[in-house]
């Protein structure tokens, strides 16, 4: 699939792919790695030091910023925008151009199973526990404990996943 899309992907020589990843066209990858049998949509960004588990899927139009750890089988949905600095300048207070020593990057993490809905913007310096949703559309500003469904603009807990589940498998009439 690669070779087909030779012009369309740029994969720079420092990013390691794992075994049968699915890159779609229009990809820009440097410097990150994606695990095992991950699928990649198109018009993705990864930036180095970012880091994808296995069987992970990463829906079109995302931005995955460097200092983002997504591990094993999570869900990006289509637009989700991850960001790494709390408090972006082009300049320093004397008009200089910021340059990497003026920054710090805000790492986030997204836990095993979690799910963030098409749309959604993840702050810097966060964790998306374990099996945790994101709703479509959300501004997460705040840790997401294991297992919450949260939404809203600032995203907000709803529910416990093991809440929905049992409501929405009720086999009663």
């Amino acid at each position: 699939m690669i070779e087909e899309l030779a012009d369309a992907i740029r994969i720079a020589p420092d990013v390691r792919l794992g075994m049968r990843v699915h890159l779609h066209g229009f990809v820009n990858l440097y410097g990150c790695q994606i695990g095992d049998d991950s699928r990649v949509g198109t018009f993705v960004e990864i930036q180095k030091d970012a880091k994808v588990g296995a069987r992970c899927k990463i829906s079109s139009h995302s931005f995955i910023c460097e200092g983002v750890t997504i591990e094993d089988e999570v869900f990006i949905g289509h637009g989700v925008m991850f960001v790494n600095d709390r408090f972006p300048r082009a300049t320093n207070a004397d008009g200089s151009l910021r340059s990497d020593a003026d920054w710090t990057c805000q790492r986030t993490t997204v836990e095993k199973g979690a799910s963030i809905g098409s749309g959604s913007t993840i702050l810097g310096g966060l964790t998306i526990g374990r099996g945790a949703m994101v709703g479509a559309g959300s501004v997460v500003t705040r840790s997401v404990p294991a297992g919450m469904v949260v939404a809203g603009n600032p995203a907000r807990p709803l529910a416990a996943m093991e809440t929905i589940s049992e409501q929405g498998n009720s086999n009663d009439a």
